[in-house]
């Protein structure tokens, strides 16, 4: 009881229908573009952790405070 191609292809253009090619285009400019930004904030989380934290700097800032 599977999906058929004719009762997708009603729903790909009842959706067209309402939205409009224009609407759908920039929605997925916008999906594509999401997805660019978190690809590329995973990326830089990565290179973050592999780098070591000097934490002897961290203590010299704290106790120049105090």
């Amino acid at each position: 009881m599977g999906l058929s191609i004719w009762q997708i292809a009603v729903v790909v253009i009842l959706v067209v229908l309402l939205f409009g090619r224009g609407k759908i285009s920039s929605l997925m400019g916008d999906v594509a573009k999401g997805i660019k930004s978190f690809k590329k904030g995973m990326s830089s989380d990565a290179i973050d952790e592999s780098q070591p934290k000097d934490v002897s700097e961290e203590n010299k800032d704290s106790k120049d405070n105090n």
